[in-house]
């Protein structure tokens, strides 16, 4: 019992730092993300367009759960930053995918595999340019 009390303020700690949380959020976010980008590809959506729609469905998503969850903000005037931020983050992705679609990648291991970069340039985005003016 008593390292599971002293295993608490290490989680306590963990979870004070903003990457961490931002990380935690993000696999919630990713996986709803990915699984809409996977759903419209499956339904024959080519990658650019099953893309665009799993990033305004994630952004709906994201906002609230990424600014309340991460950075602490309820502030719903911000969506305009986060709807630029995910803009960037799109074009980004697209570009990727499509170089890993070059290289041979399918587009399904593609978004795989651009997961964590995006993830990381998501978080650079929000947190210098977006909640940063909170």
């Amino acid at each position: 019992m008593q390292e599971t009390e002293q295993g608490l303020p290490r989680l306590r700690a963990l979870l004070n730092v903003k990457l961490v949380r931002f990380l935690l959020v993000g696999v919630m976010n990713a996986a709803f993300g990915y699984g809409c980008f996977a759903g419209f590809l499956y339904l024959g959506l080519h990658y650019s367009a099953a893309l665009l729609l799993a990033t305004i469905l994630g952004v709906m998503f994201n906002f609230k759960s990424t600014g309340a969850l991460v950075f602490g903000s309820k502030n719903n005037k911000l969506i305009f930053r986060f709807v630029i931020g995910y803009a960037v983050v799109y074009g980004a992705n697209v570009a990727g995918i499509a170089a890993l679609k070059l290289l041979g990648v399918s587009p399904y291991l593609a978004g795989v595999a651009l997961l964590v970069p995006m993830a990381l340039l998501s978080f650079v985005i929000n947190n210098r340019y977006v909640f940063n003016y909170a």
